[in-house]
């Protein structure tokens, strides 16, 4: 499997430009240019194009189906072990290497930047950080951790902020110490000819297995939480006192549930989100850091 995408081996001819060449040059939004590169690779690869446009509906009708089924089920009926392995083992098999570098990263991402809200919040308010370091490690309930991290920090932060009577105030100068590149690399990730599937066909396939495995309460809890990037935009923005920051954010209200059926695509955009936050935060310590006596 190439390296380099094809939008970046192939000639610019101006009447017939690359749109993903316009928008790896662009830099309009924060961005790691690393990461801007495997993403664009990874979507505009052909699984994309040719795969996510049957695996899209297909996935969505059997997140009604199983809806169905689980209301016949047993409510705790859970196999959270038997998900997470079945999750690392499609990845480890089927996935683009883009695309599980950029899953691992998701999970050091969420942890740094909880991490900074919490050590800029003036409380002391506690973090469960993951790091994966390779694909089997998402086998002990990864995916479930990561959700249940976000709903526990929004709660035990804002405890602790209301029993202190304070709020969530610009900072000056914010500690960014805990934000750093994570030790992953994208060459260590699989890269065999059957690792073809792209980002958003891999995620579109996972959500109704994941609603399948899970309680209906944890799906639930799962897919809502992608509002809570406004949440976590918020935070993030009243300390740096960067409102601008927000219009990048999307993933809408997050006192109005929506529909699991678009959880797939939501989820990318949470990802997104997530590598622009946290571009964003690198940004503005490298720039405290030239500034700095």
């Amino acid at each position: 499997m190439k390296h380099t995408p094809d939008f970046l081996e192939q000639a610019y001819d101006p009447r017939d430009p690359s749109p993903w060449l316009a928008l790896y040059l662009d830099r309009s939004t924060p961005l790691d240019e690393e990461v801007k590169r495997a993403w664009l690779a990874d979507s505009s690869s052909r699984s994309r194009q040719f795969v996510l446009p049957f695996v899209r509906p297909f996935a969505r009708t059997l997140i009604v189906l199983f809806q169905v089924v689980k209301t016949f089920t047993p409510r705790r009926w859970a196999f959270s072990r038997q998900l997470h392995r079945l999750l690392a083992w499609g990845m480890e098999n089927f996935i683009r290497p883009e695309a599980n570098w950029l899953i691992l990263r998701h999970f050091h991402l969420g942890s740094q930047v909880l991490a900074f809200i919490a050590r800029n919040s003036g409380t002391d308010t506690a973090t469960n950080p993951l790091k994966p370091l390779r694909i089997e490690d998402v086998r002990e309930d990864m995916f479930l951790v990561h959700d249940l991290n976000l709903y526990n920090f929004v709660i035990r932060l804002n405890q602790n902020l209301r029993e202190s009577g304070r709020s969530l105030e610009h900072v000056p100068a914010p500690d960014l110490s805990m934000i750093v590149r994570p030790s992953l690399e994208l060459a260590d990730m699989p890269r065999r000819r059957r690792n073809f599937l792209d980002l958003q066909s891999s995620i579109e396939l996972f959500t109704p297995i994941y609603q399948l495995l899970l309680t209906d309460s944890d799906f639930w809890r799962a897919t809502n939480s992608l509002q809570l990037d406004e949440t976590i935009g918020l935070y993030s923005a009243t300390i740096l006192d960067a409102r601008e920051h927000l219009i990048l954010l999307n993933n809408r209200h997050p006192l109005v549930p929506m529909s699991t059926l678009r959880a797939g695509f939501r989820l990318t955009l949470h990802g997104l989100s997530t590598e622009m936050l946290h571009a964003f935060l690198m940004g503005k310590k490298a720039a405290m850091q030239v500034s700095a006596p």
